[in-house]
């Protein structure tokens, strides 16, 4: 067994199947796995999509045990967010570039992390869930004069 880091975030949407297709279009996502209902292929059971060797996993947001449960609330839902997703990218510039022409809300504009390396930029997506994305590494090795 190979030991990865393995903490996925999960999210709900009430349009499932248009997150997917924002997600893949603007951040670059590719679906790995999607598991609709058999009699309405607009409800998303369970969904992977990959970026890198990253995972996001999401569903469509709907009434039941669940919800109940756990008290899942989407952003809408909930008058704002709880959490917020981060994302290391290769090339920072180009991926703030592909996510505004996907129509991506872009709340923070490429910028220098104030107070440690790296760069970033923050969106919104469709459905108010917040997306950070940065070329700062938090496995990387600190550099030397840190």
């Amino acid at each position: 067994m190979s030991v990865r880091p393995a903490i996925i975030p999960c999210l709900r949407y009430e349009d499932a199947p248009q997150a997917i297709l924002f997600l893949c279009d603007a951040f670059g996502f590719v679906p790995h796995a999607i598991y609709t209902d058999e009699e309405d292929q607009q409800l998303v059971h369970h969904a992977q999509l990959l970026l890198a060797n990253n995972m996001v996993m999401l569903s469509s947001a709907q009434e039941g045990e669940a919800q109940e449960l756990y008290g899942w609330k989407t952003p809408q839902e909930a008058g704002g967010i709880t959490q917020c997703v981060y994302v290391v990218v290769e090339d920072l510039d180009a991926h703030h570039d592909r996510a505004r022409a996907a129509g991506a809300d872009i709340l923070t504009e490429p910028h220098d992390n104030e107070g440690y390396p790296g760069r970033g930029y923050t969106a919104r997506d469709p459905e108010g869930n917040v997306w950070s994305f940065g070329s700062y590494d938090p496995f990387a090795p600190p550099p030397a004069d840190a």
